[in-house]
């Protein structure tokens, strides 16, 4: 009689063991993003922060965002590149929030993978540490779930989700902008982290480019453009509302910059931004070239070199503007905020941009 072996989680392909492991070499990560809020350490069942640091406001609103990278995440796993994707999970999370003027307060990840790889799970988990230091809040806690059969073994995917607050009186929106402010854009620091479901389709399907391939343009790897984390802004955004007058911050991401900017203009008021003012990163033209993509195709994919943009007073420029550059932040004004009139949309873009 044949002796048979019964199932077990091991056998179905979920290591358990791995899964500690890769907890244990994250923890170092996870706690270069302490504040003081913060309760407890890693490997609980929920993450605790004390909400009694919220009586210095006098109405407390709490921000909350979740997000993803998209696609983005195969590139990574394609090069082996696994500890810069978590700055762009941060930075689409807590660059939503802070919109609303809301300071990053903390933050949790979701990490799905085929097969637990503890080093590059840890990477992972490094890079969004190093995000949430830069966003300003703390990383205090996530989940590591493999899904054998689900997903290859090489692949995963990222996703988190981030709690802001902000004083009701200070809250940043629509209700503040007027006739005459100004349109402060900040540069981007690539394609951040949309729309590369069209940039690998035009570079790799209808181009033929490698990841390894150099490019005079960028003076690296198409594969180092391509994982260009996204820029991170919280902390420059709200460092702009302590020194100048802020009515509204958009963040360009999935739509593109026009449509953005409109989900921040009130009835009534149209944004228009002069394309003159800035010149796209060279990514952005071969995206544009090698896949014969239309401009208003480009724009309303990909942010074209314009990160987030804050609307201000008039007389708020000039301050906003030395904020941002004694913080490093390229910003520029970019365009005026005047009445709607003829206009059937909240923002458009005019001229040819800059060469």
């Amino acid at each position: 009689m044949s002796e048979t072996t019964g199932a077990s989680y091991a056998s179905a392909g979920v290591d358990i063991e791995a899964g500690d492991r890769a907890v244990e070499l994250m923890k170092e990560w996870v706690k270069k993003t302490r504040r003081p809020e913060v309760l407890g350490g890693l490997g609980g069942f929920a993450g605790l922060f004390d909400a009694s640091a919220l009586k210095r406001f006098d109405r407390p609103l709490l921000a909350s965002a979740t997000d993803g990278v998209g696609t983005k995440v195969d590139l990574a796993r394609q090069l082996g590149v696994y500890d810069t994707i978590g700055h762009d999970l941060v930075a689409m999370v807590m660059d939503d929030i802070v919109v609303c003027g809301a300071e990053p307060l903390f933050m949790t990840d979701y990490i799905c993978v085929g097969k637990v790889h503890p080093e590059r799970v840890a990477a992972i988990v490094k890079g969004i540490a190093e995000g949430c230091v830069l966003a300003g809040c703390a990383l205090v806690g996530g989940e590591t779930a493999e899904h054998p059969g689900l997903l290859g073994p090489d692949d995963f995917d990222v996703a988190g989700a981030g709690t802001g607050v902000v004083e009701a009186d200070a809250l940043l929106g629509p209700d503040r902008i007027r006739t005459g402010d100004a349109v402060i854009a900040m540069a981007s620091s690539g394609l951040h982290s949309n729309g590369y479901s069209l940039v690998r389709h035009v570079v790799f399907d209808r181009a033929g480019m490698r990841l390894d391939q150099q490019v005079e343009e960028f003076g690296r790897t198409l594969g180092e453009e391509l994982l260009e984390p996204t820029k991170i802004y919280s902390l420059d955004c709200l460092a702009l509302t302590r020194t100048a007058e802020v009515h509204a911050f958009s963040h360009i991401t999935g739509g593109g910059l026009a449509a953005n900017l409109a989900r921040v203009i009130p009835d009534g008021l149209h944004a228009t931004v002069d394309r003159t003012t800035w010149t796209p990163a060279p990514v952005f033209d071969l995206v544009g070239r090698a896949g014969q993509v239309e401009r208003l195709e480009l724009e309303k994919t990909l942010n074209m070199g314009v990160g987030m943009m804050a609307i201000v007073p008039e007389d708020s420029v000039d301050v906003a503007l030395t904020t941002l550059a004694d913080r490093g932040v390229d910003a520029w004004v970019a365009g005026t905020i005047t009445d709607r009139g003829t206009h059937t949309t909240g923002a458009a873009l005019s001229g040819d941009y800059a060469r």
